[in-house]
């Protein structure tokens, strides 16, 4: 894995406050010399230390879309389906995908298809294809976060991600290919843009899990083009129909809206980042394993919630319910079409989500388990207040760092005040 994250701290506005150290869900961060620092091998790019940062010192690695732009030959958005959810009750998803071409994009995509035919298969896997004696649940893949924090966190249950690949990512491949060979263009030089609601989606398109290399070339934050994008929905003509996705596509923006396609007693969803872990706790001690399928977020209400987001979350929740209701709880897309493209392993991930676990205390077994001994004594003699002033997030997190030689036991306050001879 490389050390490629979607996110960085920005030293200058960084005033030593712990509250992102606090909000890390894998204790990637340390405070050192008063200034955050994001450890590679824990990180998982869920952009909560962003989202938590109260002086906006954690900033996203998105890309400038006027860079982009001029990048490419040829420039494809695809935006999540997330962005239908950030304007106005009466500005629909046709006229959004417009105003993205009015914006300077080529050709512009409704990724809720996308969406929409990977239900589809979801479904058409879990009734037909799975085999009897698999491990379940199978674990969505469509958020990176939740992905990586499965490879870092859960390495063993990454046999456990569904193998089949994210609908952007479908898609990407397919335009790519299309618009190649209609324009004659190589793929190198058209440019294809996701339009996120988050950090994540940098990460995969980066260091992408399930491939040696992404279709897509960028992302553009959702509260980067804005602006931008809603004053071109102004005096729009809708001459032109970009959408083809039904509610089922659209759905993908929340949490639930997999499951909700899927139209199955036996599928779960989950959302929020402690909820996500406490639920992959409790398959790792198999204590889901009559659950057919689990949808993982690590946003609070799925996508609409993304820290790149600008709508209020639960306005953005209710826009895309209405949406739902609109355009139909009933998928567009036919069996029959899923069965041919499945054949066609059009579905199929590249290669297998592999673990990459935090490493051990040391790849010694037996040096490893003087170095937890260690650790649990260096446990004993540290105040056990959790206060975060050592530069780590917890007291248990401070003696690992220690007996890796990466930190002091009077990097403590409460012993640095007793060598000192003072009282706390």
């Amino acid at each position: 894995m490389s050390n490629y994250h979607s996110i960085a701290v920005k030293e200058d506005k960084c005033t030593d406050c712990v509250v992102c150290m606090k909000a890390c869900p894998t204790n990637a961060i340390r405070v050192k010399k008063g200034k955050a620092v994001i450890l590679d091998e824990r990180c998982i790019d869920c952009g909560e230390c962003l989202r938590a940062c109260p002086e906006q010192a954690i900033v996203p690695l998105t890309t400038a879309y006027i860079d982009l732009l001029y990048k490419y030959k040829y420039n494809i958005a695809m935006p999540s389906p997330a962005l239908y959810s950030q304007f106005g009750k009466d500005v629909l998803p046709n006229r959004i995908l417009l105003g993205l071409e009015r914006l300077g994009f080529d050709y512009v995509y409704d990724v809720a298809w996308s969406c929409e035919m990977v239900t589809a298969a979801i479904r058409y896997y879990l009734k037909y294809l799975k085999s009897q004696d698999e491990r379940l649940p199978k674990i969505s893949s469509t958020c990176p976060a939740v992905v990586r924090l499965i490879q870092v966190r859960f390495p063993e249950l990454t046999d456990l991600i569904i193998p089949i690949e994210a609908p952007r990512e479908l898609a990407a491949r397919e335009l790519k290919e299309k618009i190649s060979n209609k324009l004659d263009l190589s793929p190198e030089e058209i440019g294809v843009i996701y339009i996120t609601p988050c950090p994540s989606k940098m990460i995969s398109i980066n260091n992408p899990p399930t491939k040696e290399k992404s279709y897509f070339d960028g992302a553009i934050a959702i509260s980067d083009i804005y602006g931008s994008l809603l004053s071109y929905l102004k005096d729009l003509e809708e001459d032109t129909v970009l959408q083809q996705s039904s509610g089922v596509g659209i759905g993908w923006a929340v949490s639930g809206g997999v499951v909700n396609g899927l139209g199955s007693d036996n599928c779960m969803a989950v959302a929020g980042v402690k909820n996500v872990i406490k639920m992959l706790e409790e398959i790792e001690s198999y204590k889901l394993k009559n659950i057919e399928y689990l949808e993982c977020r690590i946003c609070p209400l799925g996508c609409v919630s993304g820290p790149l987001t600008v709508e209020n979350q639960y306005l953005a929740k209710s826009k895309i319910s209405r949406l739902i209701k609109m355009f139909g709880e009933q998928s567009r897309v036919s069996d029959a079409e899923i069965w041919r493209l499945w054949k066609e392993k059009y579905f199929s991930l590249e290669k297998k989500v592999s673990p990459t676990p935090i490493p051990p205390l040391d790849r010694d077994p037996r040096v490893a388990i003087e170095k937890m001994k260690e650790r649990e004594e260096i446990i004993k003699q540290l105040e056990g207040k959790e206060c975060g002033a050592c530069g780590a997030p917890d007291c248990r997190t401070l003696a690992e760092d220690i007996v890796l030689g990466k930190a002091e036991i009077t990097d403590c306050v409460f012993r640095l005040i007793e060598k000192a001879g003072l009282k706390a």
